[in-house]
């Protein structure tokens, strides 16, 4: 291999290694978002070996012309032009619609003309929505913003639940639609932003149901990952477009995958061809024999400074509720250093007495906040927590401790806790101060740590 190639992950058995990314909003010779769009392709021109399909969810070129004939000539430019390098012969090439591409019937009609992908879809939406099968993978590609039903952020769900039943068998099944379905760096918004909420409920529901392994969308220029009732949801939107959602903190560039009986594992690479996030989906699990408890109060962390990538902080909270509604804030768990205000703190707060997270990044500066389920009063609860920083903001997760499937509490962060320095001193069942701050109110509470 030279010094160019970049190494492709591999499946490690059988399986299918693939390239996913979206939102180039190109099309335009000696426009900004050509060059920009270049550069990602050249880091997919080193892989090696390449990939044996590409995925782009939407958005290829800037579009949102009145003029069909203009519409054309984009998508001609960008296919024959932009994308030349690529054999779609050899490797396939499969989109889904967006904003920029299929916004109205006329630019739907070219669409389908120009690509002229599967017509295997709902009635109306052939050559818009449609399903690929590769062996023991099912690709269901859905179009997120139909005009028959109501146009952006609004997606039919009878067909897919049809298509996901007909496919109970595939080994491995991958849903995609342009717009996401859960928000994405706290850019939030039904019908413009995410799915709107008349659809999104079931849709989420049906992959579950089907036991999808994930819904890959973009539209939010960004790199994203959360996991939501074991499926995940990953967000790529830095194939070319040149502004970021934030700026500053996201980047163009490219998800190469790889799949097998194993999992899912991904680089995500930037236009040096440098892999700036990872992720083995699903989480290898820990021996239980290192749980370790906690004595309640304080004492010395039981790890500090920054977790390296592939490691995790998991934790398990045991007890019961107040009685009596408690809405004050109640801790499960602080760590601090003396003298500073914890930058995590895990506990009960307000009147649903709802399970959170708060982060302080920088002194002098808003902490952020990870919101999940709420405990009612009165109640035995066993949750289990876990933070994987190579998840970014998505990557605090809980579940009850008797169920498979994690979520990822919601979040309006644009990064995680992947750049904590984790203090050297911990608290379980009242915060920094000793027992007077923050108490936990209930008459039961047991703290457990897992450090992988």
């Amino acid at each position: 291999m030279s010094m160019d190639e970049i190494p492709a992950l591999l499946p490690r058995a059988r399986g299918h290694q693939f390239v996913l990314y979206g939102d180039a909003c190109s099309g335009v010779p000696g426009a900004l978002h050509e060059t920009t769009f270049a550069s990602v392709n050249a880091v997919i021109q080193r892989l090696q070996p390449q990939p044996e399909f590409i995925l782009f969810p939407g958005d290829e070129i800037i579009g949102l012309t009145a003029d069909a004939d203009v519409l054309r000539a984009q998508w001609r430019h960008w296919l024959d032009h932009e994308m030349g390098w690529l054999d779609r012969r050899a490797i396939p090439l499969w989109h889904t619609t967006g904003n920029h591409t299929a916004y109205d019937v006329m630019s739907e009609d070219v669409f389908r003309e120009v690509l002229d992908l599967p017509r295997n879809g709902p009635p109306g939406q052939e050559g818009l929505s449609y399903w690929i099968r590769r062996g023991g993978l099912l690709l269901v590609f859905v179009h997120t913003l139909w005009t028959g039903l109501g146009g952006e952020g609004h997606v039919e769900t009878e067909w897919l639940e049809s298509v996901l039943r007909q496919h109970a068998d595939a080994r491995h099944k991958l849903v995609l639609g342009h717009h996401p379905v859960f928000p994405v760096n706290g850019f939030s918004g039904p019908y413009q932003r995410e799915i709107g909420p008349e659809h999104a409920g079931r849709f989420w529901d049906l992959l579950v149901e089907a036991d999808v392994l994930a819904y890959l969308c973009s539209h939010i220029l960004a790199f994203d990952v959360q996991v939501h009732r074991g499926v995940l949801q990953i967000c790529t939107a830095g194939a070319g477009t040149s502004h970021r959602m934030p700026e500053g903190v996201e980047y163009l560039h490219c998800v190469q995958a790889a799949l097998d009986d194993h999992g899912l594992r991904y680089q995500v690479l930037d236009t040096d061809g440098v892999a700036r996030e990872r992720l083995e989906w699903p989480m290898a699990p820990l021996s239980a024999e290192r749980w370790r408890d906690l004595a309640r109060g304080e004492g010395p962390a039981p790890v500090t400074g920054q977790l390296s990538p592939g490691r995790r902080i998991e934790l398990r909270f045991r007890g019961r509720t107040a009685a009596d509604t408690v809405s004050s804030a109640q801790t499960l768990l602080s760590a601090f250093s003396r003298g500073s205000i914890a930058p995590v703190w895990i506990g009960l707060q307000g009147p649903r007495q709802t399970l959170t997270l708060i982060m302080g990044r920088e002194p002098g500066r808003s902490p952020h906040y990870w919101i999940g389920p709420s405990v009612p009063a009165g109640q035995d609860f066993d949750i289990h927590l876990a933070i994987n920083p190579d998840m970014g903001p998505g990557g605090v997760l809980y579940r009850p401790w008797d169920e498979e499937r994690w979520t990822s509490l919601s979040a309006a962060s644009p990064t995680g806790l992947e750049t904590l320095l984790w203090p050297d001193r911990w608290s379980a069942g009242h915060g920094q101060h000793g027992g007077e701050d923050r108490p936990f109110a209930g008459p039961e509470l047991m703290v457990s740590v897992l450090i992988g």
